[in-house]
């Protein structure tokens, strides 16, 4: 989590007060500090960078805003991305289509063909995709996805590394898996796994990487195939919480690094981060609207609700609150943070200890860059909120707030129920 010093009991983002952004821009509205962002990036290139040549592949699927994107090609990232929209997206952003990797599931044969039409190399998921790219284009560069049989994530929802899961080639067929891909006349580059999201330990990831060591060890001596890289996939938590304290990420580079340079001949990792490159560089403004005292609860009613972030209500996730014009102050009674969505699970905070408050006042929700807009919805038939970057005091909008005609705009009425 991310701490932020009080200004004269304001909240300072990248250089401004957030209250001076939600009068600017109006609330809800992601903010996002883009020197955090490169800050992220760097450390994690920087940890693997220095023990052995390094591709960072952000996990676009965490925030795929173009502005997002545009910073992190110029940091020099590669992308993970898991449906053509996501390619789309990153060929519009300047990331050329060999800086890209498709790793998608459930993968149809049309958007197969539209990948290869992009030249962006394809991570396989199953034999089924394998089978069917070849008929499309035999010589395409290909990585495969194995299920690895170790999974770990904060929500089973996110786990997906498990035998149980629906990702990837089970481990015990891998091998064969590679042996019909050079059959088709494919070209297998690289070897991938993942486990889960939000892993905040080193010793799962030091797992699937002696998994996928001793893979490509075995595709060396059984099928003769060198591969280029080693993918351990992303997942990398990071602390939501005031007590927890962030993936070591240095150790974690060390123990992936030294395993595959001492098992295997690939010369080159490569890792997925998204929420760890992302999540902590956004703060969510949103503005208290109506407050609420009934005999079991308080309610702070906010112009903010899942329809806006939905991990507290989806996974029973923990995101800080503070109270950004009241920074600093010290709690005095405990509130539940709700939205203005017609269900009951539509919270962003429940029982936080917060100064009193009143309508007006701005709620930051901490740590939301990542799986905040990029899972955000029109439900309720209430428009996506804005994006605004920050830089050194200065701020620019990254998009647009959406309008009740966005959400109508592909509709069609049939003509015979206009009578």
């Amino acid at each position: 989590m991310r701490q932020f010093e009080s200004l004269d009991s304001q909240m300072p983002i990248g250089g401004m007060s957030a209250t001076e952004i939600a009068r600017r821009f109006g609330t809800p509205v992601y903010v996002t500090d883009e020197r955090a962002l490169r800050d992220n990036y760097r450390r994690i290139s920087r940890a693997f960078s220095t023990q052995m040549p390094t591709r960072i592949h952000y996990a676009c699927k965490a925030n795929a805003n173009l502005a997002i994107l545009r910073i992190l090609k110029q940091e020099g990232s590669h992308i993970d991305a898991v449906s053509i929209g996501e390619v789309e997206t990153c060929l519009r952003a300047g990331f050329p289509a060999d800086r890209i990797l498709h790793t998608g599931v459930s993968v149809s044969t049309r958007e197969l063909e539209e990948v290869v039409s992009k030249g962006v190399p394809i991570n396989i998921d199953s034999f089924s995709e394998m089978r069917r790219l070849s008929t499309i284009a035999s010589v395409h560069p290909i990585s495969m996805r194995v299920n690895p049989d170790v999974g770990a994530g904060h929500h089973d929802h996110v786990v997906t590394g498990s035998k149980r899961s629906k990702f990837g080639i089970p481990k015990s067929e891998i091998v064969k898996a590679y042996s019909e891909a050079l059959e088709l006349g494919l070209k297998p580059k690289g070897l991938h796994a993942h486990i889960g999201a939000g892993v905040q330990e080193v010793t799962p990831f030091v797992q699937v990487t002696e998994v996928l060591v001793s893979i490509a060890k075995e595709l060396e001596e059984t099928l003769g195939l060198r591969l280029d890289f080693i993918d351990v996939g992303g997942g990398i938590g990071i602390p939501y919480r005031v007590e927890e304290k962030p993936m070591d990420v240095d150790l974690l580079a060390k123990e992936i690094t030294s395993r595959i340079k001492s098992g295997c001949s690939v010369g080159t990792v490569a890792i997925e981060p998204g929420r760890y490159i992302v999540a902590d560089t956004t703060v969510l403004l949103t503005s208290v609207v109506d407050l609420k005292e009934t005999q079991e609860k308080r309610f702070a009613g906010v112009d903010a609700g899942f329809n806006t972030l939905i991990r507290p209500s989806f996974y029973g996730s923990y995101h800080h609150v503070s109270v950004a014009n009241k920074f600093g102050r010290p709690g005095e009674l405990s509130y539940d943070v709700v939205g203005p969505i017609c269900e009951s699970g539509d919270f962003l905070a429940r029982d936080r200890l917060l100064p009193r408050l009143e309508e007006g006042d701005l709620i930051a929700v901490y740590d939301a860059g990542a799986y905040g807009f990029a899972m955000s919805s029109q439900y309720n038939s209430r428009p996506r909120c804005r994006e605004v970057l920050v830089n050194d005091g200065s701020a620019s909008l990254i998009r647009e707030m959406e309008t009740v005609e966005d959400i109508l705009r592909h509709q069609k009425v049939p003509s015979r129920l206009m009578i």
